[in-house]
């Protein structure tokens, strides 16, 4: 199935629905190909455009979703919109949801020991059927990467979901993507913390008015102020090099 998509700042983003991407995923599972699933906020978007390699994972990735209001209404503006965001806990929690139903497998890496034990505890219990292929946290040497990968293949893993940082979890992905074997690889960043309860998760509202990033900065504001003031300044200049780059362009036409 062909997928429509845009690039802002040379930073690929696919015009799809969470609904899609579920699709896609379902679809994935059937071929058994190992499969790459990327989701792009502001300030993935912000460190793409500085990371090379990391531009380049995303722009190869399997699928690339919006994980941002702000993003979805960047795509509007420049008149090349993107159905709805992908939000990367969202699609988690689908994922589990449709893995429960068709029987799919689940392994879960990354965050810490306790956390993403009580992960698996607190899905299994909400899905008393789930499959879970296995577990491990994220507290492991490089020298030890090829031995995580060979465990994981040998779960036979339907869907693997990986919580580590950005550019980390891109990076171990795509240079371990084949030797784990797994159709779905979801990078989850920091969501296992959610579900465990060890972070919060801004109000639905916020959420809607593209104010996630607030929520966390009020939530540790002397150690974000920085981050966000970057973040929220360069990505005011994606915005207005897109518009003015395809205002050109058009231009020209």
């Amino acid at each position: 199935m062909q997928i429509a998509r845009s690039f802002y700042s040379g930073v690929r983003i696919d015009k799809v629905s969470l609904a899609d991407t579920l699709e896609h995923c379902d679809q994935f599972i059937r071929t058994r190909v190992p499969h790459q699933i990327v989701v792009v906020n502001v300030a993935k978007l912000v460190k793409a455009k500085a990371d090379r390699k990391l531009r380049r994972i995303i722009n190869e990735a399997d699928l690339v979703g919006a994980d941002g209001v702000p993003l979805v209404w960047l795509s509007k503006l420049l008149r090349d919109p993107i159905p709805s965001r992908v939000n990367g806990t969202d699609l988690m929690e689908k994922l589990v949801e449709r893995a429960a139903d068709k029987g799919y497998s689940i392994y879960f890496l990354g965050a810490a020991p306790q956390v993403v034990r009580q992960v698996v505890a607190i899905y299994k219990k909400q899905y008393p059927g789930l499959k879970v292929a296995g577990y491990r946290d994220g507290y492991f040497k490089p020298s030890e990467e090829a031995a995580v990968a060979d465990e994981i293949r040998q779960s036979g893993a339907d869907i693997i979901f990986l919580a580590f940082g950005s550019p980390k979890k891109e990076k171990f992905v795509r240079h371990w993507l084949y030797r784990m074997n797994v159709p779905v690889v979801h990078g989850v960043g920091g969501s296992f913390d959610v579900v465990a309860g060890v972070t919060k998760r801004a109000p639905d509202w916020m959420q809607s008015a593209g104010l996630e990033w607030f929520y966390r900065f009020l939530q540790e504001p002397d150690r974000m102020w920085k981050r966000y003031l970057f973040t929220n300044v360069s990505f005011l200049v994606v915005v207005l090099s897109e518009i003015f780059r395809r205002t050109l362009r058009l231009e020209r036409v």
